[in-house]
């Protein structure tokens, strides 16, 4: 449970850490409670361990029996938003569901953004909120709204619960639903008269999911079309999503890439899926990806595309993306299969399991199929990445490089730190220049582009993985959208460290000024240069954190160093850097990759160097 605030940073209360609970065995004969005492015990017993949420009116008839419990630990953040971002953090950092909760009206709209937040990027996250008593639904009651009809179009389920028998099975099937198939959030909506009322609780409930059976085993026949194009293919690249660290198909993924010699791209929510370090590995593909990335997918005869949605950030322009190339398509989500590129070969199911029966389907096609030597493909791939490597120049004005402040917090912090961003350049550059060697060590918003999203879902991820190092890479504009919950994460005991970004103005915003609008720089200046409003190091030390600031070179490597070492609270470092930094490379939003920029005005000509 919360602590009463203090000026002084509390002791940290620990999360459960350890394997995800089992849900509990049957209960046998029912047991008479109330709809919210069923609901309490329903989270117990689907395994729940932590809940972020604020009480309010119609949902407060649950906070009292989850004040008894001793199975689900509640996080009490400031902002509803917070709540649901710090669920997402929690469940892309453990594969676990993540819970948020809040009243109805406004306390539920407040869910709304990290609702669609988590439908983009397939997160399992279930929300629950209070409703007004059923008899003033539909009366425009205080705090009342439709949060059911709202999310619909971004949750992949929602109900509204109106007999509280029901709880059991709809929190039993949210929970299911949430975590099979392609993740996803599932929002449960229950009246306040309906968590009031008594009720018999039973477990585990019957579920009810007609025509919901998602497919996990690949169809063998298109698995073996498959193979048989891998094998044949003289340019082919593996395309990897995020879809494949849903999936746990890392290792099957290092497998299939080593047996075949394949180059191997990882998108933006897919970055750790694939060891950086690996030689076969190109890096990021898109608009902000590698030179050698964005060209090996646009020059490529085979596209291995593996829990991948050939989004709009990856393929630029589409008409002209990848021309010559053939396409294998698996996914879990046969929605998303021929939605933006037509498959060739369409393969529906598990990335864990179409990838384990691709690698038998290439071996056994190998044995009575000569493999093409891909010698020459990496010979034209080799010299892309050494004449266009990753890198930044200093300012110009001897102010301090964003670049290289997150390249050092990468090499400085423990090889399991879990990094996550905002939204902007900052993101980019943690994408970029922090080496990622295991799956679940860098959490983003992608598919939404959410503003405000790290410091709440580093809270989730330190909540989730206590013991690990977490890193929120933030920049001072997303920071000032959701910095209340550092006085959550002081109170709670959850030691996060947050890098803000601090160049003074709406970074990306003003880079698209910088280079479409000459110059025109509307509304960008946030005044956190000039003015120094607000001042991060106090704003930090104000909601209970340590606050540092490092505004040189040689301050990074000393701040960063200090910041690791503090466990016992949040710490918040305000690294002043150049305003003028820029993302490069970069794909103008509606050209083709063809014409990626590697830096202003410079502009790689593939069709000479492939």
């Amino acid at each position: 449970m919360t602590s009463a605030p203090s000026r002084q940073a509390p002791e940290p209360t620990s999360p459960r850490p350890g394997p995800r609970p089992k849900p509990a065995p049957p209960t046998g004969a029912p047991i008479r409670v109330t709809g919210a005492q069923s609901l309490v015990r329903s989270l117990e017993a689907v395994g729940c361990e932590v809940v972020f949420g604020i009480p309010g009116g119609t949902i407060l008839p649950a906070y009292d029996p989850l004040l008894d419990s001793t199975k689900v630990r509640h996080i009490l953040v400031r902002h509803e938003q917070g709540a649901g971002h710090a669920a997402t953090g929690y469940a892309q950092a453990t594969g676990r569901v993540g819970v948020c909760m809040a009243t109805s009206g406004p306390g539920a709209t407040n869910l709304v953004t990290p609702l669609a937040d988590a439908n983009m990027d397939s997160v399992p996250v279930v929300a629950i909120t209070g409703q007004q008593s059923r008899p003033l639904i539909g009366t425009d009651a205080f705090q009342e709204a439709d949060i059911c009809g709202i999310t619909m179009p971004i949750t992949k389920h929602n109900v509204l619960v109106t007999d509280a028998a029901e709880i059991p099975r709809a929190i039993a099937e949210a929970f299911h639903i949430a975590a099979t198939g392609r993740p996803g959030p599932v929002l449960v909506d229950i009246p306040k008269d309906v968590l009031q009322e008594q009720t018999s609780f039973t477990w585990p409930p019957d579920m009810r999911l007609p025509g919901y059976r998602p497919t996990t085993r690949p169809h063998g026949k298109q698995v073996r079309e498959a193979a048989k194009l891998v094998v044949a293919a003289r340019k082919p690249v593996l395309y990897v999503g995020g879809g494949v660290i849903k999936a746990d198909a890392h290792a099957e993924l290092l497998r299939l890439a080593e047996d075949t010699g394949i180059p191997v791209v990882t998108t933006l929510m897919a970055r750790g899926a694939f060891p950086d370090s690996h030689d076969q590995h190109l890096g990021m593909p898109g608009m902000h990806g590698t030179v050698a990335a964005v060209a090996a997918m646009q020059k490529a005869d085979l596209l291995i595309a593996l829990g991948a949605r050939f989004d709009d950030r990856v393929t630029g322009q589409l008409s002209s993306f990848a021309p010559d190339a053939q396409v294998i398509h698996a996914d879990i989500d046969p929605a998303e299969i021929s939605k933006n590129r037509r498959a060739d070969v369409p393969i529906v199911g598990d990335c864990k399991e179409i990838i384990t029966e691709l690698i038998d389907a290439v071996r056994t096609e190998r044995e009575t199929a000569k493999a093409v030597d891909l010698t020459p493909w990496w010979d034209t791939l080799k010299s892309l990445r050494e004449t266009f490597p990753l890198g930044y120049d200093w300012p110009e004005d001897g102010t301090l490089s964003p670049q290289y402040v997150i390249e050092r917090i990468g090499a400085l912090s423990p090889s399991d730190t879990i990094y996550t961003a905002g939204v902007g350049q900052h993101q980019m550059w943690a994408a970029q220049f922090v080496k990622y060697e295991h799956p679940r060590t860098w959490i983003n918003s992608g598919g939404l582009g959410t503003m405000g999203f790290a410091v709440p879902a580093a809270m989730g991820i330190k909540a989730g993985e206590p013991g690990r190092t977490v890193w929120a890479i933030d920049g001072d504009g997303c920071f000032q959208m959701t910095n209340q919950e550092l006085a959550t994460c002081a109170i709670e005991g959850l030691p996060v460290k947050i890098a803000v970004i601090n160049n003074g103005n709406l970074g990306m915003v003003r880079q698209w000024q910088t280079l479409f609008y000459g110059e025109r720089y509307s509304n960008t200046d946030l005044g956190t240069h000039k003015h120094r409003i607000p001042d991060f190091k106090l704003l930090a030390e104000a909601l209970g954190c340590v606050g540092l600031r490092a505004e040189s070179r040689e301050e990074v490597d000393e701040v960063v160093q200090k910041a690791l070492e503090i466990n016992d609270r949040p710490v918040v470092v305000d690294f002043v850097v150049g305003k003028d930094a820029q993302v490069w490379p970069m794909v103008a939003a509606g050209t083709g990759n063809s014409e990626i920029m590697a830096a202003r005005g410079i502009r790689p000509l593939f069709d000479e160097d492939l």
